[in-house]
C-alpha cells in the first residue's frame, strides 16, 4: 500500500526560555494542518515524540494526550514515542506502519522538545539518558579502551561529558578512529561544518544562520578533539510535525502537494567491534531494497550530523561515497548546494538545531520542501528522490536506534 506525506510543519529551532513542549507542539500541528488544508477531525491517529519532558517538568506519561486534548483532539488512538534522538522519525515510521496495515487512512506524527534550562548542566546531563544508565561506567570504560587502542595523541580536554554532552565524546572517538584508519583530517570536518553553516544561512527556520569559513570553524572553541564548537549541534528547543495518508484518502483531497514514501525502516544497534559493519550500512541496505532504488538515485539527503563527523560517517555508510572517503567527498563540493548530491540543505543538526524529540521530523520537513520545489534560496534543482537518516542513543559502539526514510516527488 502506498503512503504519502500530505502536510508538514515546524517552528524555528532556537532557545525558548518562555516556551514549553505543549505550546511548541501545538504550533507545529497547526502549521501542518494548514499546510495540507485538513481539520483536526480528519486525523485518525497520532504519534507523539518527546524525550525530556518528564525529566525536566515531571510530565512522564500521556504526553501526546496532554498536548492533543489541549487543542480539542480526543478519542483517537495516541501513541507516545521515546527513542532518543530517533524519536520523531520513529513516530513517523509508526504512523506509516499503521496506514500500511489498513488501520488508519490519515495519521499525525509530531515531535516536540525543550532542552534549554537555566542551569546548562541540567541540559547537558540529560543527554546521558540516551545510553545504558545502569552500565554507564562500563560504557565509559569501552570508550577509554577504544581511544587507548588508537594510540592517538590528543590535547587534554577533561573527562567524557564534562562541560559538554557525552555524545560529543562518542563522535570524537569515531572521528579519531576514522583519522587513524583512513587519514581523514580535522580540516575536512571543518569543511563540512562550514558548508552546513552556509546552508543554514539560507534557512529561516535554522537555529544558527551565520555563515562561517573553514578557518573560523577550526579556530572556534575546542570541545573534544578533533571537534570544535561549530562542528557540534547546539542545545535548543523546537517542534515539527507531518501528516501521512493512504492513497484512497489522498484521492479525496484538493490542492494537494503529496510526497510519496518509498521506504520507512527502523532498526536497533548490536554488539560489535569498531571495524565491523555499522548499523547505518545494515539499515540503508534495507531502505534501498524496500524503496526499489539505490544510493545513486538519491538526489538529496538529510543525515544525522550531531557533529560534522556524523555527516562524514553517514555519507559513507549510506553508500554515497567509498568507505574512508567521506572527508574527500565533502571537500569535492558534492555535498554543497550546486553539488551532485547536496547533504543537509537545512543546515543539519549542527546548525538547524537538534531538539532531539523533534529532529527526525525536521529532516522530513526539509526533504518534503525540497521535493515540492518550495525550499526557496536553498532549493536543489531537479530534486526527485530524497533520504533522511536519524539515529538515536548509543549502546556499545553504535546507535541504539536508527530510522531511515526515502521519499519521492509525485
Amino acid at each position: 500500500m502506498n503512503v504519502y506525506i500530505i502536510g508538514v510543519g515546524m517552528i524555528r529551532f532556537s532557545k525558548y526560555p518562555n516556551r514549553n513542549v505543549r505550546d511548541m507542539a501545538i504550533e507545529a500541528i497547526d502549521l501542518c494542518l494548514k499546510d495540507c488544508g485538513l481539520e483536526k477531525k480528519d486525523l485518525q491517529a497520532a504519534f507523539f515524540s518527546n524525550t525530556f519532558w518528564g525529566m525536566f517538568s515531571n510530565q512522564h506519561s500521556i504526553r501526546g494526550q496532554v498536548v492533543l486534548r489541549s487543542i480539542g483532539i480526543g478519542s483517537i488512538p495516541v501513541v507516545n514515542v521515546e527513542n532518543a534522538c530517533a524519536g520523531a522519525s520513529t513516530a513517523l515510521h509508526l504512523a506509516v506502519t499503521g496506514i500500511k496495515a489498513g488501520m488508519y487512512d490519515c495519521a499525525l506524527a509530531v515531535g516536540s522538545e525543550k532542552i534549554t534550562h537555566e542551569d546548562k548542566n541540567v541540559s547537558l546531563r540529560a543527554y546521558a539518558s540516551g545510553m545504558d544508565v545502569e552500565n554507564f561506567d562500563k560504557q565509559l570504560k569501552l570508550f577509554e579502551e577504544v581511544n587507548k587502542s588508537l594510540n592517538f595523541q590528543i590535547p587534554e580536554d577533561g573527562p567524557p561529558g564534562q562541560g559538554r554532552s557525552i555524545f560529543m565524546d562518542v563522535y570524537a572517538m569515531g572521528a579519531r578512529w576514522h583519522m587513524k584508519k583512513f587519514g581523514s583530517t580535522q580540516r575536512q570536518l571543518a569543511y563540512i561544518a562550514s558548508k552546513n553553516h552556509f546552508h543554514a544561512s539560507l534557512n529561516p527556520l535554522a537555529q544558527y544562520q551565520n555563515p562561517m569559513t573553514v578557518e573560523e570553524v577550526l579556530s572556534d572553541k575546542p570541545i573534544t578533539y578533533p571537534l570544535t564548537r561549530s562542528m557540534c549541534a547546539p542545545v535548543g528547543d523546537g517542534a515539527a510535525a507531518a501528516i501521512v495518508c493512504s492513497e484512497s484518502f489522498l484521492k479525496k483531497l484538493t490542492n494537494k502537494r503529496p510526497v510519496k514514501i518509498l521506504a520507512s525502516v527502523l532498526g536497533s544497534g548490536r554488539d560489535r567491534d569498531i571495524d565491523d559493519e555499522d548499523i547505518g550500512e545494515r539499515m540503508s541496505k534495507l531502505a534501498y531494497e524496500q524503496a526499489g532504488v539505490g544510493p545513486e538515485d538519491i538526489d538529496i539527503a538529510e543525515l544525522h550530523d550531531a557533529t560534522a563527523y556524523g555527516e562524514l560517517h553517514q555519507c559513507e555508510v549510506m553508500d554515497f561515497c567509498p568507505m574512508g572517503e567521506g572527508g574527500i567527498y565533502a571537500e569535492s563540493g558534492a555535498t554543497k548546494l550546486g553539488g551532485s548530491r547536496p547533504i543537509n540543505t537545512s543546515g543539519g543538526l549542527e546548525c538547524r538545531g537538534h531538539p532531539i524529540g523533534a529532529s527526525g521530523l525536521a529532516q522530513i520537513y526539509e526533504i518534503v520542501q525540497q521535493l515540492r520545489g518550495e525550499a526557496g534560496k536553498r532549493q536543489v534543482e531537479g530534486a526527485r528522490t530524497g533520504l533522511t537518516e536519524n539515529g538515536g542513543g548509543t549502546i556499545g559502539l553504535e546507535e541504539a536506534a536508527m530510522c531511515i526514510h526515502i521519499l519521492q516527488k509525485v
